[in-house]
C-alpha cells in the first residue's frame, strides 16, 4: 500500500517541484508563469468550464447516490441554466475586460463549488441510504434516526448551491468593451494574446 500511494501522489508532486525549481534556477523561471496562463486564457472558457463542472459533477453525484437526492439534480440542472444565461457571444477582440475576467472566474469557481458539493451530497446520501435500508431491515425503530443523518447529507448540496449563488451573484453578463459604462473599463488586451 505504501509504494502504491507514493507512486500515485508523491512521484508526480516531486516531479513538478523538481521541474519548477530547475526552470527557476536556470534563469527560465518565466516559462513557469501562472499569471501569464491566466492572462492568456479566455474568460469565456473559464465560465464555460465552470458551467460544465457544475452540471457534470452534480450529475455524477446524483448517479452515485442512486438518484436519492433532489439537491444534486437541482444544483446541476437549474444552477447550470442560471450560470449559462450569463454567456453571450462576443468577439475575441472585445472579450478581455476586467469585468469579463471577473465573470469568467466567478462562473468557474461557482460551478466547481456547486458541482463538488453536489458530488459529495450524492455520495453521502447514497452511502447513508444503503445503510438506512440495512438498519431498517434489522431494527425498524432506527429509521427516523438514520433519516435525520441522511438529511444532513442532503444539506451539503444545498449549502454548495447557496455558496455558488453568492459567488456568482455579483458577476454580470459577458459584455463587449464598447458596451461597458465608464472610461476605465476599456478592453485590456494582454500582450500574450494573439
Amino acid at each position: 500500500m505504501g509504494y502504491y500511494s507514493y507512486y500515485t501522489y508523491g512521484l508526480p508532486t516531486f516531479l513538478v517541484i523538481v521541474i519548477a525549481l530547475y526552470l527557476l534556477f536556470t534563469g527560465s523561471g518565466e516559462a513557469f508563469n501562472v499569471g501569464r496562463f491566466l492572462e492568456e486564457s479566455s474568460p469565456y472558457a473559464w465560465g464555460a468550464t465552470g458551467i460544465g463542472l457544475c452540471i457534470g459533477l452534480s450529475v455524477l453525484g446524483a448517479g452515485w447516490g442512486i438518484f436519492v437526492t433532489g439537491a444534486s439534480i437541482l444544483g446541476g440542472g437549474i444552477i447550470g441554466i442560471v450560470y449559462s444565461a450569463k454567456l453571450a457571444p462576443i468577439s475575441s477582440a472585445e472579450l478581455y475586460t476586467p469585468q469579463n475576467y471577473f465573470t469568467g472566474f466567478a462562473l468557474f469557481w461557482g460551478g466547481l463549488t456547486v458541482g463538488a458539493c453536489n458530488l459529495l451530497c450524492g455520495v453521502c446520501v447514497g452511502v447513508t441510504g444503503s445503510t438506512a435500508a440495512l438498519a431498517d431491515a434489522a431494527d425498524p425503530d432506527l429509521f427516523v434516526k438514520i433519516l435525520v443523518v441522511e438529511v444532513f447529507g442532503s444539506i451539503l448540496g444545498l449549502f454548495g448551491l447557496i455558496v455558488g449563488l453568492l459567488m456568482t451573484g455579483n458577476a454580470g453578463d459577458f459584455q463587449a468593451a464598447s458596451h461597458v459604462a465608464g472610461s476605465a473599463a476599456k478592453a485590456v488586451v494582454s500582450p500574450f494574446v494573439h
